[in-house]
Parts: structure tokens; sequence; C-alpha cells
């Protein structure tokens, strides 16, 4: 800690490497087989795992655990999230956090507190007062059949006349029905089915102590916070407030809390214009090794104001833009080597050809070794394919890399098939 009233300056590769630390990205992998403990390690430092319906690749709550561990059953997680287990209740539960997630069943009392920001599905709950039928009718749906599908639900009442007034009740109100109770924890997964989330009631997923449990908004955003803090090691308030998306003024009084309980310090980062907050358990490790792909919605870069301000990283997702308009790819993932975004590369898992396509590869300007980047990145690549069962790496034609890496990933006893494949 720095002296009484004087406030430290870290310098911009150290608050990198304390972000990275914080992340996860300065343990070992596991020297045997990825268990359930390392993956349950990994959410206890990173607190969630963002859901998202885009597959081009995989689905993004796979991803994070991917970069931090390596090559690891997804059944581990998939078991963790939705398996129904006899003996001991699941590990996690589906909830809004930063947006849908993955997240410690623990945290549920958190995040329904109040401490959070309203989610969008609010918007559905004028439609949830001018029906209270519909809603009661969903509820007893789930109960009697859950767990249960919306299309499944749609199907089972969407003939059903509305009590008040004889109607038909419209599909599209059910499924917001069926959204605005699971934004309020009425409702929650219990299984998935592909990527088909089957609602159920809450009592029949969650621990009785988890659901009696009440914690006030006060006291949730002051660990919301705090957890945010350990997660991101270094940050500025508007950091921590994301991370969970929380109010702004459960935010602010949060900090000023754990800053005067000495959870967080007050800190300057070198070129930064705001002020930042040291978590006090953080690690300043003096290096960062290792190679990671880092898919666009991992905790390390999902803030992209923040990953600009760490890494001079100028970042967007560039799956909405026309493909035209569109600078690196349609699903680009930054690469991290030895504590730096190196690279970038559009890929794309191609099942059905069983192969791991790489439509565009670039490098960051200024990397200092090329070579190394390069050998690197066809490692991380291989090892990716062979995660996700495909035979072989398809470089394409787009950016500087593509060349080097496609005469990389042909080379060595553990290559596989290797094509050029044009766009």
């Amino acid at each position: 800690m720095a002296a009484s009233g004087a406030v430290r300056t870290m310098g911009i590769d150290v608050a990198r490497r304390t972000a990275l630390a914080a992340q996860g990205f300065a343990d070992p992998r596991p020297a045997g087989p990825v268990t359930q403990r390392h993956l349950l390690r990994v959410l206890d430092r990173i607190g969630l795992l963002q859901l998202d319906s885009v597959s081009v690749l995989a689905r993004a709550h796979y991803l994070p655990v991917f970069s931090r561990l390596g090559p690891y059953p997804r059944e581990l997680l998939d078991a963790a999230a939705w398996a129904h287990p006899v003996r001991r209740p699941r590990p996690l539960v589906e909830y809004w956090a930063h947006e849908a997630s993955l997240v410690p069943v623990r945290d549920w009392p958190l995040l329904r507190s109040g401490a959070k920001k309203a989610g969008w599905w609010q918007r559905y709950g004028a439609l949830a007062a001018r029906a209270p039928e519909l809603v009661s009718a969903v509820l007893d749906a789930v109960k009697a059949h859950g767990p249960i599908g919306a299309a499944t639900l749609e199907r089972e009442l969407g003939g059903a006349p509305r009590a008040a007034s004889g109607s038909w009740w419209n599909r599209t109100d059910m499924k917001r029905i069926c959204e605005w109770l699971f934004g309020i924890g009425e409702l929650t997964t219990g299984t998935r089915r592909g990527f088909e989330r089957l609602y159920d009631l809450p009592e029949r997923v969650l621990p009785a102590d988890v659901l009696t449990s009440r914690v006030s908004a006060e006291d949730a955003a002051r660990e919301l916070v705090a957890r945010a803090g350990a997660a991101l090691g270094v940050a500025t308030e508007p950091d921590l407030r994301d991370y969970y998306r929380l109010r702004p003024e459960r935010s602010k009084q949060a900090v000023t809390e754990l800053v005067e309980a000495g959870v967080l310090e007050p800190v300057r980062v070198e070129g930064w214009q705001t002020p930042a907050y040291l978590h006090r358990a953080a690690r300043m490790p003096r290096r960062i090794t290792g190679a990671s792909l880092v898919c666009p919605f991992d905790p390390l870069i999902w803030d992209r104001a923040r990953t600009q301000r760490l890494f001079g990283f100028h970042y967007r997702i560039e799956i909405y833009v026309p493909e035209h308009r569109r600078s690196h790819g349609y699903y680009v993932l930054p690469f991290l080597l030895d504590g730096q975004l190196v690279a970038r590369l559009d890929l794309k898992a191609d099942r059905s050809a069983g192969l791991l396509r790489v439509p565009s590869a670039f490098a960051e300007p200024g990397i200092a070794d090329r070579s190394k980047v390069v050998i690197e990145l066809a490692r991380a690549l291989h090892e990716l394919a062979g995660w996700l069962e495909l035979d072989g790496i398809a470089p394409g034609e787009r950016g500087d890399l593509v060349a080097e890496l496609a005469a990389a990933s042909g080379r060595g006893a553990g290559s596989r098939l290797v094509s050029t494949v044009p766009r």
C-alpha cells in the first residue's frame, strides 16, 4: 500500500500483467486431465461465463475455459451447469450477470438483490401486468411439465383462451413472459437441449438455502464489486460496475466503502484518464508467458474500451456488420502471446468438411518477433482444431499472416491436413 494520503502510480505494463493474472492467464495449465476442480477454479477467478447463441466456432461459454485450461471435456461444463445430480446440487446456474451467464449457484441471491440495472426483459413487465392469467398459465405448465422449452409451451398454451377476454394468446407474448419470468428469477434453466433453454422452477434446480437467502442491494453491490475487483485486478469504477451490470449509484457507493475497508486501493494507471482501483489480492507477476486464443465474449476483452486502455488493441465484433464492410472478419479472436495481444483471426469450425477455417489472419503493428507469433499461433490453432474434433487447418487468403501461417501449419510431426481455401 502507498503511504497515507498518497496514491501510487502503476505503469501500464504492470497494470496489464495484473489484469491477466487476475483473469487466470498467469496460472499453469493442469499437468494431467482437466477435472471439475480445475473448471471451478476458473469460475472462482472470473466469476461467470457469458452465454451467446453464435456457434460459428463454439458456443461462447466453452471458450474462456479452453483459453485458460487448454483442451478439456466440454461435458464437464455441461454437467456443472445443466445436469440433475442425485446426491449434490449443480455448482452453476443460469442468470443475468454481465449478460445471460453461467454463474456460481451461491451468487443467485446477490444477482437478485436489486443491485443490478434493470435488464432488457423488464420491458415485458407491462405485458405481465396486463395479463396475469398468462403468467399463471406459464408457471403452471412449467410446474407440471418442466423442464420445458418455449416452443413447447407455445404449442401447449397457444390455443388456450384468455381467462379475461376469451381471445387467443399471441405466441410471441408467451415467449416474452418466459423471458420476463426468467429475468425476475421466477423461472430458471432446468437443462438445455442443444442450445434451447428448457425452463424449470428454481426450487427444482437450486438448494433451499440459496433460494431462501436474502441480501440487501447495498450488501450485494459491495460483494459484487469486490468480486469484480478480484476478477479484474486493477480497474476503474465503470469497469467494476460493468462486470455485473450494476446500478451506477450502487457501484459508486460500494467502491467508496471497499476503499474504506482496504479491499480496494486507489491507484493511478499510466495513460488512463480515470482513477483506478487495485484489489488487495491482486498479483503483479514479473512476466506473463503462454499463448491463448481469446473469444469475443471472454471477460478479459468484452469491455472494448478497457481492452484499448490495457493492450492498445482496438477491437470490435463485426458479426452484425455487412460482409463487405468488415475489417477483419465475422468471428474474430485476438491471440494472446506472452502478455500481449499480437494478432487477430477470423475462425470458423466447418464441421461438414472437418476443418478449422481461418478466413483471415492479421498481425498487430509493431510485434517484435513475428516468427514466434506464427509458430505459436499455428500450434494454438492445431490445439483448437483437435479440441473441436476437426481434422485440420484451412487458412484463407485475407491478412498479412495467412501465407506464413499456412507454411507453419504444414510443418512438424503433429501437423494434419492443411489446405488454402479461397473466399
